[in-house]
């Protein structure tokens, strides 16, 4: 009797079981983060007495995002996955609470605080990736990170509908929606506790360190992946952190501004299921570089008008720029670095990642709300700062796939 050989790329039994739980979370936990950006910046809108600061809440997010990247990752390479991610929910548990009580009190900068807190619980998110490779053959590191990021489709239907149910449930606005946003979070608790990823070894005095920082910037595949990786998010997030402000503002109502960042939320993730298995036939310079030309045609359609269609067809291009590009350049970044370098290479990527997205969600709401009369001329402001940093992205990428030949 013969026995057919197990298909290295399904992965083994914990890796299919931790990509699992690592998808439900993604589905249900990350169901708040369309629920923050759908209704942060109209509250914000709301609380500050300068419109232009209307972002700034999604600005605190990926503030928070960034300075507790490095953190993160720390506390994960000593105490395990587990650890941060249970950090991940207390902090989205308790900027969720803070930003309740904000909206209670009328207070903005309580408000912003908690917004800062929320972002530990999207840095954590973050590392759900990271952590689907690091029980995945190399064969099954691109599908385990695609298939992770997949469950965000289940969070794009999960999370709007939330905001439509909650976001007016009580005679504060949007205040229920925050309220939802705890009980999520407490759902993680029980749910990381069922991964079973093993904890870092702690190594010996002379064990490898691995590269330095400088040393790791300067590997051209980590370089690329982390440029490709900041400006697909960033230009994702410059163009997302305005929409509400823009569908609304061009006349159309709370619920369509809500559908539009479902259909991206959608856009963004339904290509997960392919992503991995185009990255292990085409290769990942290749899927990076159609993400940003789908990024481009994403500005394109945004320039050509503000009528709901137009808004649907441009966030909808948003998505799937941002899912090749992002998951192409974690994938890369996957395989650039040695065991002992992970946490250092993945904490660096997500703080310089979010650091860049930080600027991005703060020009968003300047470009939009003051670099013009109308949301119209807003919102073509911001589709227009796109342009140069996907040259950067563009040249990085191409360099890289020369500079072989030329070696």
């Amino acid at each position: 009797m013969t026995t057919t050989p197990a298909d290295p790329s399904s992965g083994s039994k914990t890796a299919r079981r931790n990509v699992a739980i690592l998808v439900t979370a993604q589905a249900v936990l990350g169901a708040q983060m369309p629920i923050i950006f759908t209704i942060a910046g109209l509250a914000g809108q709301s609380l500050a007495s300068n419109p232009c600061l209307a972002t700034l809440p999604i600005s605190m997010v990926i503030l928070g995002s960034m300075l507790s990247a490095q953190p993160l990752a720390a506390l994960m390479q000593r105490h395990g996955r587990r650890a941060g991610f249970f950090a991940g929910v207390t902090g989205g548990a308790c900027g969720a609470a803070i930003g309740a009580l904000g909206l209670y009190l009328g207070s903005f900068g309580i408000f912003l605080l908690g917004s800062l807190l929320t972002g530990v619980y999207q840095s954590a998110q973050g590392f759900y990736r990271f952590a689907a490779t690091d029980t995945a053959s190399d064969a099954f590191r691109a599908k385990a990170i695609s298939y992770v990021l997949a469950g965000g489709l289940v969070s794009a239907i999960i999370g709007p509908q939330l905001v439509k149910l909650t976001s007016m449930a009580f005679v504060v606005p949007f205040l229920g929606a925050y309220l939802a946003v705890i009980a999520i979070n407490a759902l993680g608790v029980l749910l990381f506790c069922l991964l079973d990823i093993p904890r870092p070894p702690v190594p010996d005095k002379d064990a490898p360190r691995g590269r330095s920082v400088g040393q790791l910037l300067r590997t051209p595949r980590i370089a690329v992946a982390i440029i490709c990786a900041m400006v697909s998010y960033s230009l994702m997030n410059l163009m997302m952190t305005s929409t509400p402000l823009a569908v609304v503002g061009c006349g159309f109502s709370q619920n369509d501004a809500a559908n539009v960042v479902s259909a991206h939320v959608l856009a963004m993730f339904a290509p997960s299921f392919v992503t991995g298995h185009l990255i292990n036939r085409f290769g990942v310079e290749k899927i990076m570089g159609l993400g940003l030309a789908v990024l481009a045609g994403a500005g394109a359609v945004a320039l050509s008008g503000v009528e709901l269609t137009q808004f649907y067809g441009a966030l909808v291009l948003l998505g799937i720029g941002w899912n090749f590009g992002f998951i192409g350049a974690t994938t890369m970044l996957a395989g650039a670095h040695r065991a002992e370098e992970r946490g250092r290479v993945q904490g660096l990527n997500d703080m310089l990642v979010f650091g860049c997205v930080t600027i991005a969600s703060l020009a968003s709401g300047g470009l939009m709300n003051c670099s013009g009369g109308t949301a119209a001329e807003g919102w073509f402001a911001v589709t227009l700062a796109m342009a140069p940093f996907l040259a950067l992205a563009g040249g990085a990428l191409i360099w890289l796939a020369l500079r072989p030949r030329r070696t």
